[in-house]
C-alpha cells in the first residue's frame, strides 16, 4: 500500500480522487478501512468504514458546489472525520 496522504489521530488517510469528488479511504492501525469520506457537489459525509455503509457525519457547505477542499477547511474537516470515526469505532 501506498504512503497515506494524512495521518490524523492514528488513522490513515488516502486520497483517492483530489476533486469532485475529493474523497478518501480511511484505515485503522491494522490495515482495516474504517472509513469512506467524499466531497461533492457543496456536501460532505463521512461513512462507515465504506461507501454507502452507515454515513455517521455530513456537512453542507451552503451556495456553493463546492467539489474539493481549501487548504484551512481540510484540516478542520479531515479532523472531524477522525474524531466521528474514533467515536464509531469505540
Amino acid at each position: 500500500m501506498n504512503e497515506p496522504s494524512y495521518i490524523i489521530d492514528g488513522l490513515k488517510f488516502y486520497q483517492t480522487c483530489i476533486a469532485c469528488p475529493e474523497q478518501y479511504d480511511v484505515f485503522d492501525q491494522s490495515d482495516k478501512q474504517v472509513g469512506y469520506l467524499r466531497l461533492r457537489g457543496g456536501w460532505f459525509r463521512v461513512d462507515y468504514p465504506e461507501c454507502l455503509m452507515e454515513t455517521i457525519y455530513e456537512h453542507h457547505f451552503p451556495d456553493t458546489f463546492k467539489g474539493c477542499f481549501d487548504e484551512d477547511e481540510r484540516n478542520t474537516f479531515l479532523k472531524i472525520a477522525a474524531q466521528k470515526i474514533k467515536e464509531r469505532l469505540s
